[in-house]
This record gives C-alpha cells, sequence and structure tokens, in this order.
C-alpha cells in the first residue's frame, strides 16, 4: 500500500514537472503579423508592383512563401520574421510601383 502511493506521487510529480517543461516551450501564433504581411501583399500586388518594381515584388512574395512555410510547419519565431520582413519589402514595392506609375502616366 505504502509503495503503491509512492509510485502514485513520483508519477503526479512527473507529470508535474513535464506539464510545467512543455508550457513553457510554446510559442504565440504570428497573427497579426501574419495579416499585416498578407495585407502589405496585396496592396503592393494591386499597385501591380510585379510590373513596375519587380526585384522588390519578388523579394516579398519569396519572403512571403517562407513565412506560410514556417507557420505551416509550427517555426513561429521563423515565421514572424518573415512576415515581418515581407510586411516590409512589401510596403516598399507597393511604394516603388504607385511612384513608377505615376512617373509614366499609368496612374489612375
Amino acid at each position: 500500500m505504502i509503495e503503491q502511493a509512492r509510485t502514485h506521487r513520483f508519477f503526479g510529480i512527473l507529470a508535474l514537472c513535464l506539464a510545467t517543461v512543455l508550457g513553457g516551450c510554446v510559442t504565440s501564433f504570428p497573427i497579426d503579423e501574419y495579416n499585416l504581411a498578407r495585407t502589405a501583399y496585396e496592396a503592393a500586388r494591386d499597385a501591380d508592383a510585379n510590373r513596375y518594381a519587380p526585384a522588390l515584388w519578388y523579394n516579398a512574395e519569396e519572403k512571403y512563401r517562407e513565412g506560410e512555410k514556417a507557420y505551416r510547419d509550427r517555426k513561429f519565431d521563423l515565421a514572424r520574421e518573415r512576415f515581418i520582413e515581407t510586411r516590409t519589402i512589401a510596403e516598399q514595392a507597393e511604394n516603388a510601383a504607385r511612384l513608377a506609375r505615376q512617373k509614366s502616366g499609368d496612374a489612375p
């Protein structure tokens, strides 16, 4: 009886330790970064960045795909970094495309 109580206590303590360790390893989902990156990416696409700022557009597209892959693979820290890079580059691509369109007279 005493031996059984010790075994239960041991496994209880072990379960508590595992829960503490595993709970500390969880990172938060980069939902805000994902949404902001997607919005910036779509805005750059709508501004025809692939035509007027192809280098920036390609970089933004590449970072966005890398971020999506990292997100699917549950590498949330890497995904967060890629989404932040996507947002920055996509915003630059959108601005460059709008400026180029304006200079060429294609602006609506």
